[in-house]
């Protein structure tokens, strides 16, 4: 888990837009989306100093990944 703090916990429900790491760029396009928090970091802290990130589990329970910066509280 992240040293970094969060305001996201694990079971909250977000929305926001879909983090598309800069060498998949070419072929993917950031998205928007709905879901909730099933991990917050990334779990490399290499990685997490650059950005805090959040994994979200969609209604199709498939995952995306999100910068905290790109993403809020859903009711």
């Amino acid at each position: 888990m992240t040293t970094t703090s969060s305001p996201f916990r694990v079971g909250d429900r977000v929305r926001g837009t879909s983090y598309v790491p800069p060498d998949l760029r070419r072929r993917e396009a950031p998205e928007p989306f709905e879901g909730i928090v099933v991990q917050v970091g990334t779990g490399y802290p290499k990685i997490d100093a650059e950005g805090d990130f959040l994994w979200v589990r969609l209604a199709d329970c498939t995952e995306r990944q999100s910068l905290v910066t790109d993403t809020e509280l859903h009711s």
